[in-house]
């Protein structure tokens, strides 16, 4: 029997592009080449989408140089639709080559225009199959603001928090400010559509919200400032069930702090000291039960689809759910596959999981 072909696609027009070409250099070296046939698709910061090479050293993640994905002059000609998946690419030359018939598209996609629900939307129309999050949970969850309002709406606890828009902001700044101390201090301040720690700020003092709002502005035009929560930083990550049963959750994993404020987005990605990424965490079994519970939850109130990690703070007496990532940070030290590998899953069948589900929800 031949090959499923799977389209590994990657980069876009988000300020996580980079991220998103680091996680694909980790699923090159690990998909299963004796099981799937493997085109990589990437989407540069402008939006054209080119045929990659299919090196994973090339996206290998270093602090040094970011990788990303540059337009080398190919253009991908996606099917026309009707029930056509036939891909083609357009060289430099202005040939065009065949690539194959696509059985699935692993979108490995962060931000804006990626995981939104833009390209599943887009791949929808095109009658593609696809892994992961579909075109409402991921539109969902990539809005801070609704995804609050959907999880409260469902009984999930979620921390408490305002919404301002740049709009409100520049109309009644002395009202932002009243609405934000409520929340009392220290505070969080972030973009309600944006991901990796991407253009937030932690406020200690009434003075320093409006430079806060200000960097969140740069890359949204609706901001969260949320009330920060003392207590750990637990992170679950979440499975769509298969063959009818429910959806399974991670042993959970934590983020431990030192220096750091905040995980922001060197301590993620970049190696910078002051964070550490545990897992399992040290919990007890009621903990972890409560937890893995509380997340498939989530993952069920927001009609999510294939994967997510959940987020959460744990204090003494409280447990709230800080977000929910469709496609969460996927390089071989993310949380999100460290946690399935403490769970008992290797990182090439975790892959295998995602693509299989999807295979399996077409075929259905």
């Amino acid at each position: 029997m031949d090959r499923p072909v799977v389209v590994v696609l990657f980069g876009g027009r988000s300020s996580e592009h980079s991220i998103s070409s680091a996680t694909a250099g980790g699923v090159l070296r690990a998909i299963s080449r004796d099981r799937y046939g493997v085109i990589p698709v990437g989407i540069t910061r402008e939006g054209v989408f080119v045929l990659e090479d299919d090196d994973p050293d090339k996206f290998a993640l270093d602090a040094e140089r970011l990788p990303e994905v540059v337009d080398n002059g190919t253009r991908i000609l996606w099917p026309e639709g009707g029930g056509d998946r036939a891909l083609r690419v357009r060289r430099a030359d202005g040939t065009i080559g065949e690539l194959g018939t696509v059985d699935v598209v692993l979108p490995i996609l962060h931000g804006v225009h990626g995981e939104d629900g833009t390209v599943q939307g887009f791949l929808d129309t095109l009658e593609l199959p696809y892994a992961g999050g579909g075109v409402l949970d991921s539109a969902l969850c990539m809005d801070k603001h609704f995804m609050k309002i959907v999880l409260q709406a469902a009984g999930v606890p979620v921390s408490p928090w305002v919404t301002v828009t740049r709009a409100g902001w520049a109309r009644d700044a002395d009202g932002v400010r009243t609405d934000a101390e409520a929340l009392g201090l220290p505070m969080f301040v972030k973009p309600a559509r944006a991901g990796s720690s991407v253009g937030v700020s932690k406020v200690a003092d009434p003075s320093e919200l409006g430079a806060a709002l200000e960097i969140a502005f740069a890359e949204d035009d609706k901001v969260l400032v949320e009330s920060a929560i003392v207590g750990r930083e637990i992170e679950v990550a979440i499975l769509e069930g298969r063959d009818g049963a429910r959806s399974r959750a991670s042993l959970p994993g934590e983020i431990v702090l030192t220096t750091r404020e905040f995980y922001d987005f060197e301590g993620k990605y970049l190696g910078g000291d002051g964070a550490e990424v545990v897992c399992p965490a040290d919990l007890t079994d009621a903990e972890i039960a409560r937890i893995q519970e509380l997340g498939i939850r989530a993952f069920e109130a927001v009609d999510g689809r294939g994967l997510a990690r959940v987020d959460f703070f744990l204090g003494p007496d409280e447990l709230y759910v800080n977000e929910l990532n469709t496609m969460p940070g996927f390089t071989p030290i993310s949380m999100f596959p460290k946690c399935w590998i403490a769970s008992g899953m290797t990182y090439p069948e975790l892959i295998s999981e995602l693509i299989d589900t999807a295979l399996e929800r077409a075929a259905a």
